[in-house]
């Protein structure tokens, strides 16, 4: 998954990552805007979870849509 691509689609994006990660809100999404590095912190964020974990989640959810 190309990152650069889910940032110039980050609207149906969106769906996905509420879907993956509910406690993140429709503020959240807005202000990480397909940035990753803004994702891994947000989830970190609202799951209390170190930041290797939400990478880890991340690279998971990358495995899941790749060919998105």
């Amino acid at each position: 998954m190309d990152w650069n691509i889910v940032e110039g689609n980050w609207k149906q994006f969106k769906g996905k990552v509420k879907q993956q990660w509910g406690k993140l809100t429709d503020d959240h999404l807005d202000v990480i805007a397909g940035k990753r590095d803004q994702l891994a912190g947000k989830i970190q964020e609202s799951y209390g979870i170190t930041k290797d974990e939400a990478e880890k989640q991340i690279k998971d959810f990358e495995q899941r849509n790749k060919d998105e």
